[in-house]
């Protein structure tokens, strides 16, 4: 059987841990909460009204495609454009080719970042490996002007990041969401990892700074995780209702 993702792949190795995944997105939350395209997110409602949901949404098509036969995960790519495409018909709008381009970016910048926060640095090898996973994922989906390999992608990326991104009212209202199903203390570690995994242009429109109170927590955290005392730290930085599905996003590290 051919897989999308070759089983012995750095992609699912950084797919397979909750907690990477958990940076992933920590990342990506800020990031979406700037792009210019980020009233899509809101035309649904889904997401402002349940964003942690929506994020293990995302979670559950990313694994899908990752951890799938060929003929799986290209079915479920098909079935993102489907569902993308219909939010444009009901909208009477399409979704800028950018916008698209934008999330893809986003997958392939902070896998990179996570695993290298909690893992060890990557080789250029192994980027170009997550590149061309996403990559493909994004030509499946019909987008046009992607880079063909990582080294002619990081040129783009920064062009995207200084001009699809700006601090909007929508910005400010995600934010509030992210606090309101949060609470004020797993929102303010939720800012803190963001620190950690951001680039700079992302913290400079959120007024973040370089230093996190993580920072000297990333360590201690190898250790307990080499211990098994993770479950116990993820237990207290999410909401009960989340953490059964934290434990489930753990048992493809071994497919």
């Amino acid at each position: 059987m051919q897989f999308f993702v070759e089983k012995k792949s750095v992609v699912r190795k950084i797919w397979g841990k909750s907690d990477t995944i958990l940076f992933i997105f920590a990342g990506a939350a800020a990031e979406f909460a700037l792009n210019k395209a980020v009233d899509w997110l809101y035309f649904t409602g889904k997401l402002p009204s349940d964003p942690l949901g929506r994020l293990f949404s995302t979670v559950r098509y990313a694994r899908k495609i990752v951890f799938s036969s060929m003929d799986e995960a290209n079915s479920t790519i098909d079935t993102m454009r489907k569902i993308h495409t219909a939010v444009e018909q009901n909208r009477g709008a399409a979704i800028p080719d950018w916008a698209y381009r934008d999330v893809l970016f986003m997958l392939i910048y902070y896998s990179i970042a996570a695993h290298e926060l909690l893992e060890n640095k990557l080789t250029d090898d192994e980027k170009e490996e997550v590149y061309n996973v996403f990559y493909r994922v994004g030509i499946r989906m019909g987008l046009k002007g992607l880079p063909p390999n990582y080294k002619a992608w990081l040129p783009v990326r920064k062009e995207h990041l200084i001009g699809n991104l700006q601090k909007s009212a929508f910005s400010e209202d995600l934010f509030r969401q992210y606090k309101k199903h949060l609470g004020s203390i797993r929102f303010r570690i939720l800012i803190e990892g963001q620190k950690l995994v951001v680039p700079e242009r992302v913290k400079s429109l959120l007024n973040l700074s370089n230093f996190s109170l993580l920072t000297p927590v990333v360590p201690m955290y190898k250790i307990s995780r080499a211990m098994r005392l993770d479950g116990f730290v993820k237990n207290i930085l999410l909401p009960s209702e989340y953490q059964e599905q934290i434990k489930e996003l753990d048992v493809y590290s071994e497919q």
